[in-house]
């Protein structure tokens, strides 16, 4: 995992290009080095391009789609195609029952980090009030609504257990 940050793969959004744009700086990156896993990771996320659309409306009132263009395509977007090739990619490795692949190690440095049990049990302790809720993992709503895809569901349960104890 480590060479892989190392070689530069990855994006965060702080940096001043957009994911698209580095995905296309990677690639050409893993081609001049050879790296077939990179390049194959990289390559798999932009064949998914097509699938993202733009819902259209005919004048025959017949409703459409089509895809959407390099410059409609939103770092969001590329981030949701992602999340969908990891989660794929994770199924298979759970019936391979392997931990890890190349495949995931790439994918993954191209997401947001991940809220750490740490942020998500402090931000609780700061911000919710429990004694609103019948129970608390009623309180999963709020938080999940302001972690968004930065908090894992399953995590954010499993703290919210722990406090139940």
């Amino acid at each position: 995992m480590s060479d892989i940050k190392k070689e530069g793969y990855g994006w965060d959004d702080a940096m001043a290009v957009s994911l698209h744009d580095k995905l296309k700086t990677d690639l050409k990156q893993a081609m001049l080095t050879k790296n077939s896993d990179a390049k194959n990771a990289i390559r798999q996320t932009m064949s998914e391009y097509p699938k993202l659309t733009v819902p259209l409306t005919l004048e025959s009132g017949k409703k459409t789609s089509r895809p959407k263009s390099p410059e409609e395509i939103t770092n969001d977007d590329i981030l949701q195609v992602i999340r969908g090739l990891l989660k794929s990619e994770k199924t298979v490795l759970e019936l391979k029952k392997e931990a890890s692949s190349p495949f995931l190690e790439i994918l993954t440095t191209y997401l947001p980090k991940m809220a750490s049990r740490d942020e998500i049990t402090e931000w609780i302790q700061m911000n919710i009030d429990f004694s609103v809720f019948k129970s608390p993992m009623q309180a999963m709503k709020p938080i999940m609504q302001h972690f968004g895809k930065k908090a894992d569901g399953n995590l954010v349960k499993e703290i919210l257990q722990g406090m139940a104890g």
